[in-house]
C-alpha cells in the first residue's frame, strides 16, 4: 500500500524538527528520519498499530516512535497520515488546533 503523508502531519514533522533544533539539527534531523522511516512497516502491515483510543475505528491506527504517535487512517487502497503528536498531547483536543 501507498503511505501518503497529510499536510498537517507534515506541518506536525516540522514542528517537530523546529523543537528539537533548537538543541540539535543532528538529532532533530535523526528524529524526523525515525519518523518518516515507519511508514514502511504501516505500508507492508497496516493493521501492526494499534486503534486510536480516542477514535475506536478499525480503520484509525497508530505507532509509537520514540515520545511520538503516528496517527494514519487505513483506506481501500493507501494509507493517510493524519498526525504526528507527542505522546504527552490530547488527539482529540489537539486536533482542532
Amino acid at each position: 500500500m501507498t503511505v501518503e503523508w497529510t499536510k498537517t502531519a507534515q506541518e506536525h514533522l516540522d514542528e517537530i524538527y523546529r523543537y528539537i533544533a533548537r538543541d540539535s539539527e543532528f538529532y532533530a534531523k535523526r528524529m524526523v528520519d525515525r519518523l518518516t522511516r515507519r511508514s514502511i512497516q504501516i505500508a507492508d502491515f497496516p493493521f501492526s498499530g494499534r486503534e486510536v483510543p480516542e477514535y475506536r475505528l478499525k480503520q484509525i491506527r497508530e505507532v509509537i516512535e520514540g515520545s511520538y504517535r503516528i496517527i494514519y487512517y487505513i483506506k481501500s487502497g493507501s494509507i493517510d497520515v493524519l498526525a504526528v503528536l507527542h505522546c504527552a498531547q490530547d488527539c482529540l483536543k489537539d486536533s482542532d488546533q
